[in-house]
């Protein structure tokens, strides 16, 4: 039985963007963690250096912090991506099948 791990990951601020609007439902990580389906990841906005990066005045006030679920794992070493390296599915952590979010 696995089990189900959070993995706190800094993520530059315009593809942290795109995983909160939805446009973009994937990592792309190495996998130095050992991550796992079921797992959740903490996406920490960053500015290019990985330092805190606060929201745009635009977005108001919140947090810089995103949790989601990872539903599948791609691993590398096929398709043209590189051993070492996995594309992560993101869910929503409150995911019900057949519920439209």
């Amino acid at each position: 039985m696995s089990r189900e791990t959070e993995h706190v990951l800094k993520t530059v601020a315009r593809y942290w963007d795109a995983v909160k609007s939805g446009e973009k439902t994937f990592e792309v990580r190495r996998n130095d963690r050992a991550f796992q389906t079921g797992d959740t990841l903490l996406l920490r906005r960053t500015d290019e250096f990985g330092q805190s990066s606060p929201l745009p005045e635009d977005q108001g006030e919140g947090e810089s912090i995103l949790r989601k679920r990872v539903t599948y794992i791609l691993q590398g070493g096929q398709f043209g991506i590189e051993p070492g390296v996995c594309v992560l599915g993101l869910g929503s952590l409150n995911r019900i099948e057949g519920v439209k979010e």
